[in-house]
């Protein structure tokens, strides 16, 4: 299925690792052009010229998306050396452990915001492009937003907080055809989550026990099937879809309730 994305400018934040690399990959894969951003390290650099020796194209801005100056500069800068933007990723986040009993009110605000005003703010600088080519916002959120995990109330705000700044959007930019969606993983396999995994004292037990709680397949979902969606409704193959959470997940958060 041609997804329709040839030659289209795609942003992805935190789009060098884990989730971000398979959305950065299959984007170029596709044809379209995808600018990840995220903080200046070897994983951008590294990936760009991954895809280039495919002969694919991509390019990477590094940028600290914490700052207002930094996301409106990343926006100005895609837009003068790339062209207007098609699609927006907000992907990037930190589950950063700030709790309720283990946390402070300072640790919170700091989380909420390291996690949710760049998405605010990547979506306010990239609309005057968006309503230019009638393009797309897709938003990730986590399970985490509907189901809670205990020990991240600050990452859970935030997460619950695009679920609803996702409906807010596609009701306000109606006018301008711009669809805006969530795509809601839960327990995908990242080199991340692997290194969460190895701090267990019997790392595939403790695997095992979370995937057996997986009704589809008893098996974690992969970053390339999230990215999957998520270029679904980037596309106009999606074009009559907007202000929907679509859960990517094998129906953990949902049917796990039922079959457990």
């Amino acid at each position: 299925m041609d997804l329709n994305l040839h030659d289209k400018i795609i942003v992805i934040t935190g789009g060098t690792q884990g989730i971000g690399e398979a959305i950065t990959t299959r984007v170029a894969e596709e044809g379209g052009i995808p600018v990840c951003v995220g903080l200046d390290d070897a994983h951008g650099p590294a990936l760009v010229y991954n895809l280039q020796k495919r002969g694919l194209t991509a390019h990477f801005i590094p940028a600290d998306l914490t700052e207002q100056d930094a996301c409106m500069a990343v926006i100005s800068k895609i837009e003068k050396a790339f062209g207007v933007i098609y699609g927006l990723v907000n992907n990037f986040g930190i589950n950063d452990g700030v709790g309720l009993e283990q946390g402070s009110p300072e640790a919170f605000k700091n989380s909420v915001h390291r996690n949710l005003v760049h998405v605010y703010e990547m979506a306010h600088f990239a609309l005057p492009s968006l309503k230019k080519t009638r393009g797309s916002i897709v938003n990730i959120s986590s399970k985490t937003a509907v189901t809670g995990q205990g020990g991240t109330s600050g990452y859970t705000a935030a997460k619950g907080g695009i679920l609803s700044l996702t409906r807010e959007w596609a009701v306000e930019l109606l006018k301008y055809s711009i669809r805006v969606n969530a795509v809601v993983p839960a327990e995908v396999w990242t080199p991340l989550y692997e290194r969460w995994i190895q701090q267990f004292p019997n790392p595939q037990s403790a695997l095992d026990e979370i995937t057996q709680k997986i009704p589809l397949e008893n098996r974690m979902t992969t970053a390339t099937e999230i990215a999957d969606t998520v270029l679904f409704l980037l596309s106009d193959r999606a074009s009559h879809t907007t202000g929907q959470w679509h859960f990517v997940d094998g129906g953990y958060t949902h049917l796990d309730r039922r079959l457990s």
